[in-house]
């Protein structure tokens, strides 16, 4: 079983904590279902929001999925001019046995945009 690396992201419409939880909710679950993984696949996760998001942690959502014993930590997204507004990323290290290029990388709604050479 290899370590690999799954990315992903999210564009929030509102900063409200219980936005946040569903739609970081709506991507983990994404990732998990289509990269075929459960929890315990996973070796930690990295969350990053733009400095527009102030309402909640993104880890909440993890924890509120039951995902409670894998390390999660949240990170201020750099504020770039003209980046895309309220957006949290995930990068997730997992363990599996796909091949690098078969891990699916998840780009929901307009955050697809991000990564359009990878987003399925």
């Amino acid at each position: 079983m290899a370590v690999r690396a799954v990315r992903g992201a999210v564009q929030l419409e509102r900063d409200a904590a219980d936005h946040m939880d569903q739609q970081v909710g709506l991507l983990l679950t994404a990732v998990l279902e289509r990269n075929a993984l459960t929890a315990d696949d996973l070796i930690s996760i990295w969350f990053t929001a733009t400095p527009d998001l102030h309402s909640g942690f993104p880890a909440a959502a993890a924890r509120n999925l039951g995902i409670v014993d894998v390390p999660l930590i949240c990170a201020q997204e750099l504020d770039i001019e003209g980046a895309m507004p309220r957006v949290v990323r995930v990068l997730a290290h997992i363990e599996s046995d796909l091949p690098r290029s078969g891990i699916t990388h998840v780009y929901l709604g307009a955050a697809a945009a991000l990564r359009k050479d990878i987003a399925q």
